[in-house]
This record gives C-alpha cells, structure tokens and sequence, in this order.
C-alpha cells in the first residue's frame, strides 16, 4: 500500500504564498514521479506540476513563474512552493504519485487539502 499525505493548505490572500508537502508511506519504491494536480468546482481535475525521478519537472503554463515543485527523494516527499496566489489558483489540491513496476504504471492520490485564496 501507499499512503499519502498532504499538509499546508489554508486560506490566504491574494499575492501571498503558501507551501504545500506531500509525505509517501508504506510500499513507496519505484517512484516515477510525484506531483501536484488541483480541481476548482465546475472545473476539471489538472496538472499543476510534477517532478519526475530524474529531476525533470512540469508545470501548467496557468502556473509558470510562480510555483515551483521540489522533491525530497530521502524522505520520499515532494513540495510546492506556491507564490504571487491569485483567486483563480482556489482549489482542492492532491498530491499525485506514479509508480513503475516491471513496465506497469500504477497512480496514487492523496485527499486533498483546499486551498483558498480570498481577500
């Protein structure tokens, strides 16, 4: 099993920053990558950014200049720096992770942490 599980979420306003982490438990070997998707109401779930096992990294164009994503590969935990916060960026984020066993991908979720961003 794996277990993920998300910290840092909260309200803040808008232009202000926040830091979310995202911990991996349990059978986390193999780890292709982890990241970060998010899901607004009435919207669909996206990609906000990922980092893969060699470092590369990818992120939404929405998102670009002001997140950035790292990781803790010891630690198994991957983090997202989220600055210059603007109301549109007030979702449910979860942590992501993808495995890759003997060619076969595997995709975790976390439960999410909201994150509201409102004067």
């Amino acid at each position: 099993q794996v277990q993920l599980v998300e910290s840092g979420g909260g309200l803040v306003q808008p232009g202000g920053s926040l830091r979310l982490s995202c911990v991996a438990s349990g059978s986390a070997f193999s780890i292709y990558a982890m990241g970060w998707y998010r899901q607004a109401p009435g919207k669909q779930r996206e990609l906000v950014a990922e980092v893969s096992s060699d470092g590369n990294t990818n992120y939404a164009d929405s998102v670009k200049g002001r997140f950035t994503i790292s990781r803790d590969s010891a630690k198994n935990t991957v983090y997202l720096q989220m600055s210059s916060l603007k109301p549109e960026d007030t979702a449910v984020y979860c942590c992501n992770l993808k495995r890759l066993l003997f060619g076969v991908p595997y995709n975790y979720w976390g439960q999410g942490t909201q994150v509201t961003v409102s004067s």
